[in-house]
């Protein structure tokens, strides 16, 4: 139950910021959806005791590929997709955790803070550039693999 709530909650804030950001109306139920299955993934992960890093890379890359996927088959930019989708994992609690805690000078506990915000951060970056990775990796290879059919059976009409 707890999960179909976080689903839940995470793709309407979701639509909601993609609402605030004026996306194309019939890509806020899709950008909700990724937002929602990518935030499910981040609290799972977290539930398990992956880490925080492993959980964000993990999430965001699902929303880099889910958003790819969204945006050719709905013929849209992906960032239209991209930006909502990673409002859920944005690490905005600890970073006023850690502004709040250097104001009342608990400088330890705002370091902590602080390198929370960077590794979830990093993460969400690197995530992204994980999805470009594995799209072009999985481009070169259907791409082979088209030329190696191609080139087989222009082989096979020869003979």
């Amino acid at each position: 139950m707890q999960l179909l709530l976080e689903f839940f909650m995470a793709g309407i804030a979701t639509i909601g910021f993609g609402i605030i950001i004026n996306i194309p109306h019939r890509a806020l139920i899709v950008a909700g959806i990724i937002g929602g299955v990518s935030w499910t993934i981040y609290w799972v992960m977290l539930q398990v005791h992956l880490g925080l890093a492993l959980s964000a890379l993990t999430a965001t890359t699902v929303i880099a590929l889910l958003s790819l996927f969204a945006a050719r088959r709905m013929k849209m930019p992906m960032i239209i997709f991209n930006i909502p989708g990673i409002v859920p994992l944005v690490p905005g609690g600890q970073a006023y955790q850690m502004i709040r805690n250097f104001a009342l000078s608990h400088n330890d506990l705002a370091i902590h803070f602080m390198m929370e915000v960077g590794e979830i951060a990093g993460s969400i970056g690197i995530g992204f550039l994980m999805a470009e990775l594995i799209d072009r990796l999985q481009r070169r290879i259907g791409n082979e693999l088209k030329k190696r059919f191609t080139k087989a059976a222009s082989h096979e009409d020869e003979e």
